[in-house]
């Protein structure tokens, strides 16, 4: 190769670097942006006004959905924030629920059918694979898999001295705590983790990395708990997500974010709160 050729070859490599580092960039300020109108979405629902929160979120998912419709993007940004909508379409959702006629037991599946079927619904449209998305692991791993989702122990532990909730049942009997341990690991473990990670975490990782993509998604779980009204919860949350999602990177699999997230859940609503108030 003449010197030359040599310099265009690498004055071409350049030009491309800086493109594509253009084009990440771009893309990041949009997924900053979206999150940020979610974020306030779920401030001004939780702190000011649901009615306006409501009618923020509607206002954020049509507008997303037309910014797709008109602008070409490439599929990779695509695909996240089609998965990043799914957050607002899941505040509407859950908004518009007849609350007074839901007995206070069916809350939660109803809350959380609701996420599965958005997800489920995505999935769908987007002749994606369930179980790649889940990623479920060979017989012989499942064992230590559930034995992962033992952190949801001490986790949950450090949730409940952040938060004192008071108990989900009545008393502490393993019928109670059957229920709960299903309702937290088939109806919220599995619908927050297959929103969260299975499909946003995915998403933003094939689009920016493994590390934004963790964070990113940690950032959104934290901010979608703002309901709790606790500044220590957020930062607790933001942390359990960076847990959940780094095992679901670790072990390909959802498995172990969901055990450990449902695990987590159960101690802190059905454990907790009765052993520490004998």
């Amino acid at each position: 190769m003449s010197g030359m050729e040599h310099v265009l070859t690498s004055g071409a490599e350049i030009s491309n670097r800086q493109s594509e580092v253009r084009r990440l960039q771009q893309s990041g300020l949009l997924i900053i942006c979206i999150m940020a109108a979610i974020a306030l979405c779920e401030y001004i629902f939780a702190y000011r006004n649901v009615a306006h929160g409501i009618v923020l979120s509607l206002a954020l998912t049509l507008s997303l959905y037309i910014f797709l419709a008109v602008r070409k993007v490439e599929d990779g940004l695509t695909e996240s924030v089609e998965s990043l909508v799914l957050v607002p379409l899941y505040i509407l959702f859950t908004s518009s629920l007849p609350w007074f006629f839901i007995n206070q037991q069916y809350l939660l599946p109803a809350v959380y059918t609701c996420i599965l079927g958005l997800c489920f619904l995505h999935i769908f449209q987007k002749e994606l694979s369930l179980r790649d998305i889940l990623g479920m692991p060979e017989k012989k791993r499942i064992i230590p898999y559930v034995l992962i989702g033992t952190i949801g122990i001490p986790l949950g532990l450090c949730e409940y001295l952040i938060l004192r909730p008071a108990p989900f049942s009545p008393d502490f009997s393993i019928k109670y705590l059957l229920l709960n341990l299903f309702y937290m690991v088939f109806f919220v473990g599995l619908g927050e983790e297959l929103l969260f990670r299975g499909l946003i975490q995915r998403n933003l990782t094939r689009l920016f990395g493994w590390k934004w993509g963790l964070v990113g998604t940690s950032l959104l779980f934290g901010i979608m708990h703002l309901t709790w009204r606790s500044i220590p919860e957020l930062f607790f949350v933001f942390l359990a997500g960076l847990i959940f999602g780094y095992f679901y990177i670790r072990t390909g699999s959802l498995l172990t974010s969901i055990l450990i997230h449902g695990v987590n859940n159960t101690v802190l609503v059905a454990v907790y709160p009765h052993v520490f108030n004998n």
